[in-house]
């Protein structure tokens, strides 16, 4: 999996990690949009770029094994990688694939990954990851997962 650095077209390989107990003191609300101490119960991944410590993007997820779906309760960019100004590009689409490829390793081809997004931004997740509007939330199943994995990840 890879990041693209925008202003100089550079790849770099990336990592997604749990976040640990030490990660907290640096995810302040002004940089990842919010307070991710609220979530600390919850299972939770950074994005990194290989060989470095500062996270990009952050994603807190629920398994739901009696639907076959992990939700994404929370996903973000840092703030330098967020707009039209982005120094980074590709960090959620990666944090969404790697939490696809959790559902499909949990749940096979029942798998599902959604969301609940807020509304200036859903038209986003279904042009760029197609999903589809199932009631409150956004969804995504086998083999539009299928897809969206092999976009995301070439390792």
């Amino acid at each position: 999996m890879t990041i693209i650095e925008v202003p100089t077209g550079n790849v770099y390989p990336i990592e997604i990690l749990p976040v640990a107990d030490t990660d907290y003191e640096s995810l302040s609300e002004t940089r990842y949009f919010f307070n991710w101490k609220e979530e600390k119960e919850q299972e939770l991944y950074k994005l990194i770029i290989k060989g470095q410590n500062d996270i990009q993007g952050l994603i807190s997820i629920e398994r739901i094994p009696s639907e076959w779906r992990i939700h994404i309760r929370l996903l973000t960019v840092s703030i330098e990688n967020y707009g039209g100004e982005k120094v980074y590009e590709k960090i959620a689409g990666n944090l969404i694939a790697y939490v696809s490829k959790i559902a499909v390793a949990d749940f096979g081809e029942l798998a599902c990954v959604s969301l609940k997004p807020k509304s200036s931004i859903a038209q986003h997740y279904i042009n760029k990851y197609k999903m589809n509007v199932t009631g409150m939330t956004l969804s995504i199943e086998v083999p539009e997962i299928v897809a969206l994995i092999n976009l995301y990840d070439h390792d």
